[in-house]
């Protein structure tokens, strides 16, 4: 009995696309694997491979304060300052682009679109010298304010999409009843939206997270210095690298950001439930 042609090429095809995929699971899980093997190594070097003996000495190194501990603070008192002032921004300047008809609506929304195409090394210069005059530099404040206004752009066009989604007819049963354009947005669309909220939320915060530009030129003194920015101290003189601590270090920087995904992931597994917002 003869295969028909269609299932042999078929199965090609398919052999084809799982080997693909295959490929490219490899290129992601063989530096994580490098990264869990090269912490549990106190010989740890770029190649990949089982510790012998597995030791906590490299997490122990770590954990220090001038390491570990007040570079971190720093990172969630910047990035979740950032991040809170990203969202309360984006909601307020989504609304009204969402809601309100205008000619100027597009071209708006393309001109913050191609904002978001800007490299930061492109104005990072004027924005050194505008914070020296304005006595922002080497603030946390100040740098928690610009990276909220480089994320702001991106932001502003996710909330916008998904505001889109909650019904007007509900605005407009809360404005009978008497609510203002402020606490129709706090209390009707916002909470339809909890989904959208966070993933705009993680989006910003990851962004920030990783940031490592935007702090090094803008934050001068060390103990102000996030995580992101403090890893550069496991790299030593004459290309002398620490893999093992730096291994270490990089799992504990990372942890905050999966925490904080797998805290809200039931909120985004659930999508926008409006079926039974309206009634007909």
């Amino acid at each position: 009995m003869t295969v028909p042609l269609t299932v042999t090429r078929r199965t090609r095809h398919r052999l084809a696309a799982d080997t693909a995929l295959l490929a490219v699971a490899a290129a992601f899980v063989l530096p994580l694997a490098w990264l869990v093997l090269a912490s549990l190594d106190a010989d740890a070097t770029l190649r990949v491979g089982a510790p012998s003996p597995a030791t906590l000495d490299n997490f122990s190194a770590v954990m220090d304060p001038e390491i570990t501990y007040r570079p971190m603070l720093n990172s969630l008192l910047l990035c979740g300052g950032a991040t809170a002032l990203t969202v309360v921004c984006a909601a307020l300047a989504a609304y009204p682009l969402s809601r309100f008809r205008s000619r100027v609506t597009r071209p708006y929304l393309l001109t913050v679109l191609f904002t978001t195409c800007l490299p930061i090394t492109a104005i990072m210069v004027p924005v050194y010298g505008l914070f020296v005059q304005v006595d922002l530099i080497d603030t946390m404040q100040g740098t928690a304010l610009f990276l909220a206004t480089s994320q702001l752009p991106f932001a502003i066009w996710l909330m916008k999409n998904f505001m889109d989604g909650v019904p007007l007819v509900l605005e407009e049963a809360a404005r009978t009843d008497g609510a203002s354009g402020l606490q129709t947005l706090i209390r009707v669309v916002l909470p339809l939206m909890g989904p959208g909220v966070t993933v705009v939320t993680i989006y910003s915060f990851i962004m920030m997270w990783g940031n490592f530009f935007v702090p090094f030129m803008l934050l001068l003194t060390p103990e102000q210095l996030p995580a992101s920015v403090s890893v550069f101290t496991f790299f030593g003189n004459h290309g002398a690298v620490v893999y093992g601590q730096l291994a270490a270090f990089s799992i504990l920087y990372s942890t905050p950001v999966i925490l904080l995904y797998v805290l809200i992931a039931g909120r985004l597994g659930g999508g926008f439930t409006l079926g039974g917002a309206v009634k007909g």
